[in-house]
């Protein structure tokens, strides 16, 4: 199995001796002494890249401070070495031969070279100095005898049992006597205001069960519904908002013009005064938190109802005060049903288990205390073990020693950790960069599988088999239980989206800082490593917007800084200081994905190595650098809510661009199609040629795409649902295209003769998988018959045939909200 060139436990060692190995090449020019060196420390790093390997096998419990400390110092000068090798290589950079400029380009910068190599030799004494310094350390502490390297494995299919799993959860085990005690304590027939807190521990599922009452009460008995979940620390003006959404669209849309959390609150109260409405407020953590979102609801006698869920029994005392009120304690599962649960997972059902495992299940039972979070995870566990007896009673014996003492939820963060010690090296570092995403937040999957290949933390490999190994890391999280799936794919296989139960993120969230692998603001201020590390990866995950200037600036002064997200309301932060963060020489990741908000992305000349550009929602990029071919390394730029006045001619230079996502209203460069990596477009606005018909002599816009160019794309998304437009592929077009997903006016069907909107799919000799959306607004229902006829057809009589064919109607608003427009 390749390397990781990234890793929790190993820093980015595994990257680092690659890079070393690169700069041994004739194409460095450097001088003898210096290749001596750099082949020493490159088995200097060999080395105590084993040791690591050994260490990560251990729970923290099992080696002291002193060995922590020296893990933690060589992982981060693993980050300086790649930081330093990078630089050099950046200066190192000649222009192409082929003319006098060029030429004496070439010269000049070949005797800058030799004061660079200088410097790097260097450089190269001073880092191999401190790389050994570590190493006599660490050696004073272990003896290295082999390197245990993450050994190779078929690919991870999906368990099926995994999604039902979470299915089981919430319909079957233990939740019919609760869910109907809240629906009786709830007496929805009454007119008076009320509301039920349920608290308990966290993983006890207080969330599952709210969320089967809120589905088991009828729509119809309320003129409005919402469900929102606070977390630790909410931004409420968005909470707020989360719930307008969903009560009243034309107040919502009005909302987005509110500065103020007060302003909100009057609006939503405004909203619902007169109505009945039933509102699920889940995780709330604090009193205060409550008291806002309790002032945004009015207390009627429309029959309104409230839930509430919370670990803190303050706080369900306070939801309960001075109102009609009941608090529920979640109880644990009983034996029998936290049974259901663990065999559910692991057999087809509990008659399925072998009598002499029974015994031992009942234990390791017992040790779970009905926590439905720990069953889980131990059932995650075991299911990736041999099912023998004695497999089964060392897990027993791990879980004893580690939770005989504890209170349940320590005893679950106990079984949290011996699920996560279990885990091979590579699935440690995707579940822990898990925590860059916020508290709840939907995970797109394939967003995450980009995020995991460009960090580095999937073995180097050719890109399609990256893509699937990721895929496969992802499947066995969901496997054992650490991750939860929440939207499957029409093939039962591929899960779309996934969350982090927050036990386990909280979990999460103090090894990162422990291991300095992420440094997070979460509202509160940031993490416990921002101040005495070096950051690496940064996480800004609520509002920061009164302390921006100062934040900016700080970050400004951390050149170390490899990847940026920033999610929640940062406008701030993006208007007026995107520029004074962004000239990390190191960033390889820009996720910015915030409500408001003009970003500039500036010059972008001092993002060299940056690899992933993702600006999501609202924040407006009215245009590309100039200089934007200075992204060598640049694979994904997903701006698709951008509505770009255009791009720049200079992006036909990013010849390691994989996937363009951009506004349907951003017009496609003819160089587009000769980008060697491109496979993925979406949204594009195509040139339009013209077609002229022989009988009526009228001219229709046509976007005709031929043999020339997308040689490589596997993926496309058109869209000509919003103009009088149609689509031809000629032969030979798109040779390995896969997926292709149309937006369609139906209106426009018999405007274009024979053959309506869409021609010549019968070339495309690749495609797989078709989807369709056809707006249907001004249209007749023979234009929509027709089109989905001719689409049908189509697919029907292609080579591929039969091939995954969907096709919906939406009318234009519907389309909007659907398709994010």
């Amino acid at each position: 199995m390749a390397e990781m060139i990234s890793s929790a436990a190993t820093g980015v060692l595994g990257s680092v001796i690659d890079k070393l190995a690169d700069m041994l090449t004739d194409k460095c020019n450097l001088a003898r002494d210096v290749k001596q060196g750099i082949r020493s420390l490159q088995d200097e790093l060999r080395t105590m890249e084993a040791m690591l390997l050994r260490l990560e096998d251990k729970d923290d419990d099992q080696f002291d401070p002193l060995a922590k400390d020296w893990r933690s110092k060589v992982r981060e000068l693993s980050y300086d070495i790649e930081d330093c090798i990078d630089h050099f290589v950046l200066n190192h950079s000649h222009g192409d031969g082929g003319s006098m400029a060029n030429f004496v380009h070439k010269a000049i910068q070949m005797v800058k070279t030799l004061f660079k190599d200088r410097g790097i030799a260097e450089e190269i004494r001073r880092l191999k100095r401190l790389v050994s310094e570590q190493s006599e350390r660490g050696k004073r502490y272990y003896d290295i005898n082999q390197c245990l390297l993450a050994s190779s494995s078929q690919p991870v299919l999906l368990d099926p049992r995994a999604p039902a799993l979470f299915q089981e959860a919430r319909d079957l085990v233990g939740i019919d006597t609760p869910r109907e005690e809240i629906i009786s304590l709830l007496r929805c027939e009454d007119k008076e205001h009320k509301v039920v807190s349920i608290y308990g521990i966290g993983g006890q599922g207080k969330t599952t069960l709210a969320m089967e009452v809120y589905n088991k009460i009828t729509e119809a008995a309320f003129h409005s519904r919402a469900f929102v979940s606070v977390s630790q620390t909410p931004d409420m003006k968005k909470l707020l908002r989360d719930i307008l959404s969903q009560i009243s669209k034309s107040h919502f849309d009005q909302s987005q013009m509110l500065e103020t959390v007060e302003q909100v609150i009057r609006t939503m109260k405004e909203c619902l005064k007169d109505k009945r409405y039933f509102i699920l407020i889940d995780d709330i953590w604090s009193v205060p938190a409550w008291e806002l979102v309790r002032s945004a609801l009015p207390v009627n006698d429309n029959g309104s109802r409230i839930i509430t869920t919370t670990r803190i029994e303050a706080v369900a005392k306070s939801c309960c005060a001075g109102i009609a009120a009941q608090m529920y304690q979640a109880k644990p599962l009983s034996h029998e049903d936290s049974q259901r649960l663990f065999f559910k997972r692991l057999f087809l059902s509990g008659d399925d288990c072998h009598p002499d495992l029974r015994k031992v299940s009942d234990d390791i039972l017992k040790k779970c205390c009905g926590l439905p979070l720990a069953i889980i995870s131990i059932a995650g566990l075991l299911a990736n073990r041999s099912k023998a007896v004695e497999v089964w009673v060392n897990v027993l014996r791990s879980i004893a020693a580690a939770v005989d003492k504890d209170s349940p939820i320590d005893k679950m963060k106990r079984i949290l950790l011996l699920s996560y010690v279990d885990l091979p090296h590579h699935l440690k570092s995707c579940l822990l960069y898990l925590s860059v995403f916020p508290e709840d937040y939907p995970i797109d999957c394939r967003q995450l599988i980009f995020l995991w290949v460009t960090e580095g933390l999937i073995p180097r490999q050719d890109r399609e088999s990256m893509e699937q190994l990721g895929r496969s890391y992802l499947n066995e999280l969901i496997n054992r239980s650490l991750v939860q799936p929440t939207k499957v794919g029409g093939d039962g296989a591929t899960v779309k989206q996934c969350r982090v139960h927050d036990v386990i993120l909280e979990f999460i969230v103090s090894k990162v800082v422990e291991d300095n692998f992420v440094t997070i603001w979460n509202g509160n201020g940031f993490s416990k490593n921002y101040s005495s590390n070096k950051i690496r990866r940064l996480s800004i995950q609520k509002d920061i917007s009164s302390r921006a200037k100062e934040i900016a600036k700080t970050i400004k002064n951390r050149a170390q800084i490899r990847s940026i997200n920033i999610f929640g309301s940062n406008s701030v932060l993006i208007n007026k200081h995107a520029t004074e963060f962004l000239n990390s020489q190191v960033l390889r990741v820009l996720n910015i994905e915030v409500e408001y908000g003009e970003c500039s992305l500036g010059n972008v000349k001092s993002l060299g190595q940056l690899k992933y550009l993702r600006i999501n929602n609202y924040p407006m990029v009215h245009k590309l650098p100039q200089d934007i071919e200075k992204l060598q390394h640049l694979e994904t730029l997903d701006l698709r809510w951008q509505c770009l006045e255009k791009l720049p001619a200079s992006i036909i230079q990013l010849q390691k661009l994989v996937r363009l996502h951009v506004h349907r209203s951003v017009r496609l460069l003819n160089g587009i199609r000769n980008l060697q990596a491109l496979e993925e477009l979406s949204r594009i606005n195509m040139k339009l040629n013209t077609t002229k018909d022989g009988d009526s002599g009228i001219v229709y816009p046509r976007n005709a795409i031929n043999p020339q160019g997308f040689q490589r794309l596997l993926k496309f998304h058109f869209r000509c649902d919003w103009c009088d437009a149609a689509l031809e592929f000629e032969p030979g077009a798109m040779p390995k295209l896969q997926r292709l997903k149309l937006g369609l006016m139906a209106r426009c069907q018999f405007m274009f003769g024979e053959g309506g909107l869409v021609l010549g799919l019968q070339n495309l000799a690749g495609l797989k998988h078709l989807a369709i959306d056809i707006n249907y607004d001004a249209a007749v229902a023979d234009e929509v018959e027709a089109l989905e006829n001719d689409i049908r057809d189509a697919a029907g009589f292609h080579p591929n045939s039969p091939m995954v064919l969907q096709v919906r109607r939406l009318a234009r608003k519907l389309a909007r909200k659907l398709l994010n427009f």
